[in-house]
């Protein structure tokens, strides 16, 4: 946890209310430490000069405008642990399956400067890393915020080791959207199974095309028909019911996949923080109901 900086909108409180709805729930959870990312490992996805000012605490008031905050030291050091706990959740899906960080999934973080409550981009990082170290080869990033993962896209265009598929609102943040390698804009209102019909139709395929050996999922639950800043209707059964769907298409084919928490938005906060743990958890189920061995 970092103390909410003086300036800003966002509530930095979900997220430790999300591990006390986890921990009230009963499951058997293993709770693991993030590391801090090393600098270097940023600095392959970002410039360098705008990890530096992210680093002494200088970031311009323009780029701090775009994040939605002031990035303070405690801020700095938070970031560098929610990056590090992306690969650590990836690094653990290898052996049992899935795993996730609760936390990070910040998509729209760009090259040079944060943006949307996003300041580094954990899951460009964490891919780069996992290929870099040969630990995958083909990652596929499966972005099903409410919003366009922009800054995921924009990161990772020019490769061709990494796919990024992006189901989200079409007039909703951010107005002028990057390209994905697969884009899916959905009408505002879509429902459970508006919603659903749309995921079958895209992601069986690109798994099957791409062929990935990894998947990152960014799990937003900002779909959710009562979240203040998503534009779509998808219910409690709804959300449980994609976020099953992406599990098990992943496993099913011995695919380990680990997720990113993604935005969820509200006055209510321990509301969003209970569909972020039941998000996770309902994942953490399809995944010992599958029991399918990893490639």
């Amino acid at each position: 946890m970092a103390p909410a900086p003086a300036r800003g909108t966002f509530k930095f409180d979900k997220y430790h209310t999300v591990m006390e709805a986890l921990h009230a729930s009963g499951a058997a959870i293993t709770q693991h430490a993030s590391p801090p990312c090393p600098r270097d490992w940023l600095e392959a996805v970002h410039d360098p000069a705008y990890v530096e000012e992210v680093f002494t605490a200088q970031v311009p008031r323009d780029k701090e405008r775009r994040i939605g905050f002031p990035v303070t030291p405690h801020i700095r050091d938070r970031v560098r642990r929610t990056n590090g706990g992306t690969w650590l959740a990836a690094k653990l899906a290898m052996q049992h399956g899935y795993a996730a960080n609760s936390a990070a999934g910040s998509h729209h973080a760009l090259s040079n400067t944060g943006a949307g409550y996003c300041v580094f981009n954990d899951l460009a990082v964490a891919s780069n890393r996992l290929i870099a170290e040969r630990d995958a080869a083909r990652i596929l990033i499966v972005d099903l915020d409410v919003h366009q993962g922009d800054g995921t896209a924009s990161l990772t265009a020019a490769r061709e080791d990494i796919f990024t598929l992006s189901l989200h609102a079409e007039k909703n943040f951010p107005v002028r959207k990057a390209r994905s390698n697969l884009d899916v804009a959905l009408p505002d209102g879509l429902d459970d199974a508006g919603y659903m019909d749309a995921l079958r139709a895209h992601l069986p395929g690109v798994i099957d095309t791409f062929a990935p050996d990894f998947v990152f999922y960014q799990a937003g639950v900002d779909p959710h028909v009562d979240d203040k800043l998503g534009r779509l209707a998808l219910t409690d059964a709804g959300l449980e019911q994609r976020d099953r769907f992406v599990v098990r298409e992943t496993r099913i084919r011995g695919l380990p996949i680990a997720s990113a928490l993604g935005g969820g938005y509200g006055d209510d906060q321990r509301e969003v923080a209970a569909r972020h743990a039941r998000s996770m958890l309902a994942m953490a189920d399809e995944n010992t109901k599958l029991r399918t061995p990893l490639r």
